[in-house]
């Protein structure tokens, strides 16, 4: 009889006690859904007057907007992250103990503090001092939200990298020293390399999340995607009711979209770097030569190799 480390496997009335209390949880969030989906129905949030709301062209030019809005701070944000990341997993291996110290408190702050409260603050900041910095407009609320996004997924992808540096063999490190690269050229050239191929699905996923966390942005008033939506869902009157049921499925719907089409090219460049072919091109194998034929091209070989080094002493 097979079990597992956590616990026993169930005997027969285990499993029928288990099968019954999942069939019972699974009806009572059934019944919920249904109750709130009749209740939001009795309220019209379904009827077909709320949904005509996106035939309007103004309601999708917000939209529109606001998702170009969400795209280039993930841009933005995603770029920047990827390259502190890379920095700070460098300073945390390095051998010089300040840069090690520096990269750890720096990794270890900005993980543990939420990053709504560091979007807030660098907002605060940046609308304080915003003459000295030469920020106007929307940009305060840009520059906080990317910088905010870009210190907590830097600091998360640092780790993330850490790990696959520690995880490319031993050997290939030591055969870079004996080949004469320094330190510097080991990291860039071997083994970071090889730790952005090795851990490239968790990087597309942190990414995945970097762009979910853009709808944060609503907090701080910026135009993104979420504020976009609440605006409209808020401004809007259908029937004495505002159209959120609506809003909120459309926005869903795509937020899962542009981080299913995120997964998809992960995916696509994942599969395309496994069949990238590397190394030395090898010469195809010629047909086997029978003794005399070896010998007969072994003759000629010989007796070309004259004439080509008077050719070149002419």
């Amino acid at each position: 009889m097979s079990s597992s480390v956590l616990y026993d496997a169930p005997g027969p009335k285990a499993r029928v006690r288990n099968r019954i209390f999942s069939v019972v949880g699974g009806l009572a969030v059934l019944g919920l859904i249904v109750f709130a989906v009749m209740r939001l129905n009795a309220k019209g949030q379904f009827a077909p007057e709320m949904w005509d709301i996106f035939n309007y062209a103004g309601v999708r030019t917000s939209i529109r907007d606001g998702v170009v809005t969400t795209l280039k701070v993930f841009a933005v944000a995603a770029v920047l992250s990827l390259a502190l990341g890379v920095l700070l997993a460098v300073g945390r291996l390095s051998d010089h103990k300040p840069v090690r110290w520096f990269a750890t408190g720096f990794i270890e702050l900005f993980r543990a503090v939420p990053l709504l409260i560091t979007i807030y603050v660098l907002w605060v900041l940046f609308l304080t001092y915003r003459s000295d910095l030469g920020l106007s407009g929307d940009n305060t609320g840009f520059w906080a939200l990317v910088i905010g996004l870009t210190v907590y997924n830097g600091s998360v992808q640092a780790e993330v990298l850490r790990a696959g540096i520690n995880s490319v063999p031993r050997g290939q490190r030591e055969a870079a020293y004996a080949l004469g690269m320094r330190k510097t050229q080991v990291m860039m050239t071997v083994l970071v390399p090889q730790a952005v191929r090795a851990m490239l699905p968790t990087i597309i996923s942190q990414l995945v999340v970097t762009l979910k966390d853009t709808s944060l942005g609503y907090v701080i008033t910026y135009q993104e995607l979420l504020f976009q939506l609440q605006q409209l869902a808020g401004n809007i009157v259908v029937n004495d009711e505002n159209p959120y049921v609506p809003v909120i499925i459309v926005g869903g719907v795509i937020y899962i979209a542009m981080c299913l089409a995120l997964s998809a090219l992960a995916t696509w460049i994942e599969r395309r770097g496994r069949r990238a072919k590397t190394g030395i091109r090898v010469a195809d194998a010629g047909q086997p030569l029978a003794a005399a034929d070896a010998l007969e091209v072994v003759d000629q070989s010989a007796a070309s190799a004259p004439d080509a080094s008077a050719g070149k002493t002419n």
